[in-house]
């Protein structure tokens, strides 16, 4: 750098020290070095206490444009002491001071109420949210249960009032899904056309047939054979019917004949399978069967066989097969054919298939009960003691396991234990049998989870079809064909239905005969078809007819679940039919299920009632528009349109959304004609004609936002027309009023903006080309006027700084 420079630099500090200590009047201040340590530590405990906060506040409120020290010094000038500080004393002669103090005790009194009312409401709200939380947690822990309850558990219908997210469908209608469907459909076309029912049982079983799944037509087949029962009486509960002896009887012969039909197909498969050693020949028959299946069965398996041979065959086990097939006939016939002494046998044998009923068979019973404990029940040949053991009924407890190796045939001796004729009544003992396969052998004995079907089986063949369902509604491949086994019992009045549609899917009654259960249909349509309800709707709507005759609190759950289907998958127009523009509704899934005793209206105002209560308005404006019912329409559009009338339009938004809805459903009202009361029109009318008056304000087009308000005549426009307007303020809906202060604020802005148009000479008035601009300025000054009037002597309390807005504006124009 040149020594110029440092000259330079020189002179102008010289310069500056010149004129601070030449040119000031003020007293020069030295500081010592301890005064500028100690102010200088002052600053900093005031900076670090309290500045960083100040700045970090400054900061993140500055860069939303927010001016935090205007807003603190403001807070500072409010003042609270009238408000809240004590009343002071009065005399009695003092007029003025009791008025004033009576004043603010109201005031106070009226704030203290709604403070405590809006406490109490949030407290309620918040609990109602929770117990709803709590109860869908209720829910799911009852139906991830693997056992049954041991009382009815109620769960609660209250719904959430918060949002609650949608649920994605698993999956579309699979093929089996689809088949199913197709039937159950025909089925309740043929209801609702007043044909003749099918057999609905027996069309899911051929149905089914067509999977060419083994196990699966098992099921189906048995029950098929548990079903065919005597006619039931309707006004009575099934599992009451259940449990009388005739039809415990009935299910036990039903049970033993599948059992022993089963069994006759299991020895031809094992037959056909060892040809050569079976040896069958040409003669039907079940002992020719039987002889056949004893050659290829027994092959020196058994020691110890007594009686000895017919047709080179030992004779015990060919009895008990033929036993075992249900042909006691065959064992009657071998019994002759091997001409040994069995007298008692025979002719207890010929008493079972010539007079079942007759009184003679206890007494031989009896006797051969006798021989059985003395004699036989020691006996080496394990076929001879069963067939002792089950035509006497002689040793109830024993297993008789060398024989009876399989679930079959475990089951298959335990039913032939019991009797019902004459005056024996062995109904506590099948109950008994019933507590022993549910409830103390249960799924880990019989390794339900791999082996589903054996375990379905024992429960239905014992008559305890609602726990077998209920086992099948917890493995995926078979819940199809356990919800649809449900729908067939229920049609057939064979299902116990617990006593509210909101118990869990499997529960107790304690007033049942035990071990019976009882199976809720409600859920378990519900769980099946909340996979593809979403994607179709009109299959949903078929299987929720199924439960057209169930009641919850005198709500038909048929319609229940319509209206959480509509909920669900909003698809009013499919489920509903749409209003025309002809005034009549179409068609839609719903229409073919309407009868006497469900009626359209009622579902759709039900449905609306529903949304509603969700918060959901814009749906209920469709559903209630589908039957047109214009009274609820109009009056939601009312409650909707002021939240919205004064924002501007953007795409996609809620207000362009209800805009178009409400010029839509007031252009086809005003073709058919309104059918509502006259207040609830002329409010909606208004509210329309305010979403036009916005629009055009938003869009600048000020000329014609006036004549829209001259012609809705809300506000005055003129001081002639002030005390009209005033006096037709009470005459306004509360929701017209909600937008008042709005409109106001609109309209202020107008008046300025054409003064200051004016003013610049932009402006040219189409009225008023020919007046001077000073003219123009001062009518508009006018109309700003009558309208600062106009608010002020309303009798209603406008929110915010209307009034000093107005009156700001106001003065801008002078």
């Amino acid at each position: 750098m040149d020594t110029s420079d440092f000259s330079e630099l020189l002179q102008e500090a010289e310069k500056l020290t010149s004129t601070i200590e030449g040119v000031s009047e003020l007293p020069k201040v030295e500081r010592s070095l301890r005064q500028v340590l100690e102010d200088s530590q002052d600053l900093y405990s005031r900076v670090a206490h309290s500045g960083a906060q100040d700045i970090h506040a400054n900061l993140l409120l500055g860069s939303q444009g927010v001016d935090l020290p205007r807003i603190v010094q403001k807070l500072e000038n409010i003042s609270t002491k009238h408000t809240f500080e004590p009343l002071k004393p009065t005399y009695d002669t003092d007029v003025d001071s009791y008025l004033e103090n009576h004043l603010q005790n109201l005031i106070l009194g009226v704030v203290e109420k709604e403070f405590q009312k809006s406490a109490d409401v949030i407290k309620s709200t918040s609990w109602e949210h929770q117990k709803s939380e709590w109860n869908q947690e209720r829910i799911k822990i009852i139906n991830a249960m693997t056992s049954a309850s041991k009382d009815f558990m109620y769960v609660g219908n209250e719904s959430s009032v918060f949002t609650e997210p949608r649920r994605t469908p698993s999956s579309k209608l699979g093929y089996q899904e689809g088949i199913f469907a197709a039937v159950l459909a025909q089925y309740n076309r043929n209801i609702y056309q007043g044909l003749k029912r099918p057999h609905l049982l027996k069309e899911f079983v051929t149905a089914a047939k067509e999977f060419n799944n083994t196990k699966v037509n098992d099921m189906w087949e048995i029950m098929e054979y548990m079903t065919q029962l005597p006619a039931l009486p309707l006004n009575e509960c099934p599992l009451v019917t259940r449990y009388h002896k005739i039809m415990i009887k009935t299910l036990v012969g039903q049970a033993k004949k599948y059992l022993e039909d089963r069994y006759k197909t299991y020895m031809t498969n094992v037959i056909n399978e060892d040809l050569t050693n079976a040896r069958r020949g040409g003669v039907p028959g079940t002992y020719s069967l039987v002889r056949s299946f004893v050659s290829v069965r027994l092959q020196g398996e058994y020691a110890g066989l007594e009686g000895g041979m017919v047709d080179d065959r030992p004779v015990w086990p060919v009895i008990y097969f033929c036993i075992r097939s249900g042909d006691l006939s065959a064992a009657l016939y071998c019994l002759k054919k091997a001409a040994f002494d069995a007298g008692d046998i025979m002719q207890l044998l010929e008493l079972k298939i010539k007079t079942p009923g007759s009184a003679e068979i206890a007494t031989l019973e009896g006797i051969i009960k006798q021989e059985y404990k003395c004699t036989v029940h020691n006996s080496t040949d394990p076929f001879k003691r069963i067939v002792y053991d089950v035509l006497c009924c002689g040793e109830m407890t024993d297993e008789h396991s060398e024989v009876a190796k399989t679930a079959d045939d475990y089951l298959w001796l335990k039913l032939s234990y019991l009797r019902f004729e004459c005056d024996r009544d062995d109904s506590e003992a099948f109950a008994n049998l019933q507590a022993t396969v549910l409830e103390q052998y249960g799924e880990v004995h019989y390794n339900a989870m791999n082996q589903p079907h054996v375990y379905f089986q024992v429960l239905a063949l014992t008559g305890q079809f609602e726990a077998a369902l209920e086992f099948l509604a917890r493995i995926e491949k078979y819940q199809i064909h356990g919800a649809h086994m449900a729908i067939a019992l229920n049609e057939m009045h064979l299902l116990a239905l617990p006593k509210a549609p909101t118990a869990p899917l499997l529960c107790i009654d304690p007033a049942d005969t035990k071990p019976s259960r009882r199976l809720n249909l409600c859920r378990y349509i519900l769980i099946y078809v909340q996979k593809f309800e979403a994607m179709a709707p009109g299959e949903a709507v078929n299987y929720y007819y199924m439960l057209k005759n169930i009641k919850n609190e005198n709500e038909n759950m048929f319609i229940k679940c319509i209206i959480d289907l509509a909920i669900e998958t909003r698809q009013y127009g499919k489920l509903f039919g749409k209003m025309e523009s002809t005034g009549m509704r179409s068609r839609g899934f719903l229409d073919d299920f309407i009868g006497n005793d469900i009626k359209m209206e009622d579902v759709l105002n039900s449905l609306g009632e529903a949304l509603k209560n969700k918060g959901v308005f814009e749906d209920a404006i469709e559903v209630y528009n589908i039957i047109n019912n214009q009274e609820e329409v109009l009056r939601l559009f009312c409650t909707l349109l002021p939240q919205i009338v004064h924002l501007q339009t953007t795409e996609g938004s809620l207000r362009q959304q209800l805009s178009h809805k409400a010029y839509e459903y007031a252009a086809h009202y005003s073709k058919i004609g309104y059918n509502c009361s006259q207040s609830t029109v002329s409010t909606f009318l208004l509210l329309k004609d305010l979403l036009k008056f916005f629009d055009e304000y938003h869009t600048k087009q000020y000329q014609m936002a006036l004549q829209t308000l001259t012609e809705i005549q809300i506000l005055p426009l003129h001081p002639r027309e002030l005390d009209e307007r005033i006096s037709g303020f009470d005459r306004l809906n509360p929701n017209v009023v909600k937008v008042l202060p709005d409109i106001i604020l609109a309209t202020i802005n107008i008046y300025f903006a054409q003064y200051q148009s004016i003013k610049s000479n932009d402006f040219t008035s189409m009225k008023y080309h020919d007046s001077s601009k000073e003219t123009q300025l001062e009518f508009i000054r006018e109309q700003a006027k009558t309208l600062t009037s106009f608010t002020g002597m309303l009798p209603y309390r406008m929110p915010g700084d209307i009034n000093s807005r107005l009156v700001q504006m106001e003065i801008l124009m002078h």
